[in-house]
């Protein structure tokens, strides 16, 4: 068992700076885990001290049934691949992923049989004499991971390794690395800031803000159940909608116009008229109609960005700027007249004060 948990984990430096601030996260056996967030919340510091290159302030670190929280990193059973694949310029493909291996003392007979078996799992048969200066960016991140993997780690910790590749490369390399991560059964902790790359991967994802954690949950649960304001803001390709605005009888206040609130929120006490909360929903579950609709936001086109198969749609409701994504057949053209529907069951509301989400 590789299980990760974390308990009361924080790491602090100099000044009273918390990269980490008490943490508490159990990573299951086999799971390919997600730490998402913004440049400086705290998740390659958080994946550093999992792996032993950063020392705990306090708390405790636990992979299987060990506390390795005060282990060498080479007594943790983990294998990393750093952001900029770390390769040793003057070995060759073979040599860099037999490398750790060598610092084992396996045998060189072994030890390049293993990687001549990883390299050719990851179709680097004809590159193993190559230098890494021989090899593309997609190549180099292939021999990083045949290196982290060839030693069969408990755990695989992941530094953002697709953010030096051309978009269309880390597509392909996206997929490859699931697919890669599923055929090793392997717990897998992946760093990114990227949120399209957390939603495509990942079986859960820890959303971190300022060391602390956000949110914990399926990418499902994270994008349509956002847990506060921040959360709701940073994932997703297109940003969801949040309308800071106020209550009126069992409706929302949009300018000068009104929505039902939620069926679901209807009876809830607290939601009473004149409140302040914010309104959310996601560009995706808006719907736009040029005809008259009931219980739909009157407002006119201002901008129309082309998404390929898809319209992302700016309307003006009043003085608030709503965001619809459309189909590219249903485009309409600036300056038009729609009408907007929220779709009930994707409206969230959230508490102005503590940004947190409001539920039943």
């Amino acid at each position: 068992m590789a299980a990760i948990t974390t308990q009361s984990l924080v790491k602090e430096y100099p000044g009273g700076v918390r990269g980490v601030d008490e943490m508490d996260v159990t990573i299951n056996d086999g799971e390919f885990f997600a730490l998402l967030g913004p440049s400086g919340c705290g998740k390659t510091t958080l994946l550093r001290t999992i792996a032993g290159l950063e020392e705990t302030t306090s708390g405790t670190i636990s992979i299987g049934n060990r506390d390795v929280t005060d282990l060498n990193p080479g007594d943790r059973g983990v294998s990393m691949v750093f952001q900029d694949y770390a390769l040793f310029p003057h070995m060759n493909v073979e040599d860099n992923i037999a490398y750790p291996m060598r610092v084992r003392k396996v045998a060189k007979e072994a030890r390049h049989k293993v990687a001549h078996e990883t390299g050719s799992g990851l179709a680097l048969d004809g590159l193993m004499a190559r230098r890494p200066n021989q090899l593309s960016g997609g190549q180099q991140q292939r021999v990083a991971l045949a290196r982290a993997v060839a030693t069969r780690p408990d755990v695989l910790l992941l530094d953002e390794p697709l953010s030096n590749l051309d978009a269309r490369l880390r597509l392909e390399a996206r997929t490859f690395l699931k697919e890669l991560q599923r055929d090793l059964g392997v717990t897998t902790v992946f760093v990114t800031h990227d949120q399209a790359e957390a939603l495509a991967l990942a079986d859960r994802i820890a959303v971190m803000k300022s060391g602390k954690l956000q949110q914990l949950g399926t990418p499902r649960e994270v994008f349509r159940r956002p847990s506060n304001t921040f959360v709701a803001g940073f994932i997703g390709s297109n940003p969801m909608n949040l309308v800071t605005t106020t209550l009126g009888t069992g409706t929302i206040r949009i300018g000068e116009q009104e929505i039902p609130l939620p069926s679901s929120l209807a009876d809830l006490p607290g939601l009473d008229a004149g409140r302040s909360i914010v309104w959310g929903v996601r560009p995706e579950y808006l719907q736009l109609s040029e005809d008259p609709l009931d219980v739909s936001l009157t407002g006119e086109v201002t901008v129309v960005e082309n998404l390929g198969a898809s319209c992302l749609v700016s309307v003006l409701v009043g003085d608030t700027r709503l965001q619809v994504v459309v189909s590219e057949d249903d485009e309409p053209a600036p300056g038009t007249k729609v009408w907007v529907t929220a779709s009930e069951r994707h409206s969230l509301l959230f508490d102005t004060e503590t940004t947190e989400r409001i539920t039943p």
